[in-house]
């Protein structure tokens, strides 16, 4: 099997970074506590009380995820079937997969990649839409998402018994993201409906008004995204960029600052607040000295 076929491995945290990590090193699961994604989702959800912001981050770059693993079953199949994709005229097809190389991994906002990792996004993005109008012709024909539809989105986790929303399991260990399959078992594949599901539930569940967990985005964001999807039918991660830029930029500037002096820097606010206290103690016992002598 191809090495472009095999699962990408998880990344590893930077154990000789000499600085302060930054948003999307949280967010790819670079880090390691107490600056890690466990601990800015915690914070998320109860300093920020924007934990919604987050999640919707998560789950469009599941929705990548799904999509690339998507693509990945149908460049392995164009190896092994290409016989049979030829006779139904799809050779056109096969030659786009075969040639869309490495795709980026992980998902990150626009605003960080370089020229080629955008190319190779918008190729993803480009053949989705074809293989959309084409009607999925190609999807394998197991659905994962249909029989693991808890991993597609947020709206049907768990609740604890506090009326909490836990964190997701996937933060508390390197393993694979959600969404992430082996690409080498059958059972395993991901059908073209179960891409539409994840991004109608995205739709559904962050962005349409009065939805169950609705957050606050720019009103011409919000009406390209669901033009898209209810008009034109699209369901290819290019939908989300513009809301996902959005969302990391405002977590980026209004959460994450907070979030490094509560946990990186909180070990330096003891000693100074000792300093302030001894400071103050000796001012006002110089002015009580003052004033009686």
């Amino acid at each position: 099997m191809s090495k472009s076929l095999m699962d990408t491995p998880s990344p590893q945290p930077d154990l000789n970074r000499s600085r302060l990590p930054t948003l999307f090193e949280v967010l790819s699961r670079q880090t390691l506590a107490p600056v890690d994604l466990f601990s800015f989702y915690i914070y998320m959800r109860d300093q920020q009380r924007s934990v919604d912001y987050l999640d919707f981050w998560l789950d469009v770059s599941q929705h990548m995820s799904l999509c690339r693993h998507y693509v990945r079953e149908l460049r392995r199949s164009v190896l092994v079937e290409t016989p049979e994709l030829e006779k139904q005229g799809s050779k056109r097809s096969s030659y786009v997969l075969d040639h869309m190389g490495e795709m980026n991994e992980p998902s990150g906002p626009s605003t960080a990649l370089n020229g080629d990792e955008k190319s190779k996004d918008a190729h993803l993005s480009a053949y989705l839409r074809q293989d959309n109008a084409n009607g999925g012709h190609h999807s394998p024909h197991s659905s994962l998402g249909s029989q693991h539809s808890g991993l597609r989105g947020s709206g049907d986790r768990m609740h604890n018994g506090h009326g909490e929303r836990p964190p997701r399991a996937s933060f508390m260990s390197n393993g694979n993201a959600p969404g992430r399959t082996n690409s080498g078992s059958p059972a395993h594949t991901v059908a073209r409906a179960d891409i539409r599901a994840s991004a109608e539930k995205i739709l559904y569940t962050f962005l349409l008004p009065g939805s169950e967990r609705e957050i606050i985005l720019p009103q011409a964001i919000l009406n390209d995204i669901t033009t898209s999807i209810e008009e034109e039918g699209r369901d290819d991660p290019e939908v989300f960029d513009a809301a996902k830029d959005y969302t990391f930029q405002a977590m980026e500037r209004d959460a994450f600052p907070g979030f490094l002096r509560a946990k990186a820097l909180g070990n330096l606010v003891p000693p100074s607040s000792f300093l302030r206290l001894c400071l103050g103690l000796l001012g006002m016992f110089g002015g009580f000295w003052a004033g009686f002598a």
